[in-house]
């Protein structure tokens, strides 16, 4: 539900704002969420942010740093600091594959997801919610090989929608989704 209007009865497409469904420029998705694709969305989130690339580069070199100067130090390479150094490496590049697999638990229960990207906004639905979000909420969206993916407005930029291609079931789905998006938010 938005602004106290019901989405049932409205089938597929959303509605525009003056309440008139619009078929031609409302574009359909039905995928089942993946890890993969979360994990496309926390990256493309990175390379915009770089916050945390940033943290994780400065605290992996800080961890370097120490292991090469104990080494140096000592004269010769310390097992503990090394499994130490090992775990930290791995966490470093796990992390984001640890939050896309804590997401697909969140969300992946709800089964297939139907999304309908129109003039009015993206309009998300599962056997179990409906979520209606309008243009206003996205500062814009980036295009990857498989996906397009959706960035809110808030400095932090806490939530994304991603879009896998995979999900248009129409040849000519792929322009139109690009057309609306273009004519309704920014390429970042």
């Amino acid at each position: 539900m938005a602004e106290g209007r019901s989405a049932e009865g409205t089938g597929n497409f959303a509605e525009t704002a003056d309440g008139v469904v619009d078929g031609r420029t409302a574009v359909q998705l039905a995928y089942r969420p993946q890890s993969a694709d979360t994990l496309v969305g926390l990256r493309v989130r990175e390379r915009i942010k770089r916050t945390g690339l940033l943290l994780r580069g400065v605290f992996l070199a800080l961890w370097v740093g120490h292991w090469l100067l104990s080494a140096m130090g000592r004269g010769s390479i310390d097992v503990v600091s090394t499994v130490l150094l090992l775990f930290v490496v791995l966490l470093v590049w796990g992390y984001p594959r640890l939050q896309a697999a804590h997401v697909q638990r969140i969300i992946g229960w709800q089964g297939e997801y139907r999304v309908t990207v129109s003039p009015a906004g993206i309009t998300c639905r599962s056997d179990h919610s409906t979520l209606v979000q309008k243009w206003s909420v996205f500062q814009g969206y980036r295009e990857t090989a498989g996906h397009f993916v959706l960035l809110s407005r808030d400095p932090n930029i806490m939530c994304l929608d991603v879009l896998p291609k995979r999900g248009l079931h129409e040849a000519e789905g792929l322009d139109l989704l690009r057309a609306v998006l273009d004519q309704h938010t920014t390429r970042v």
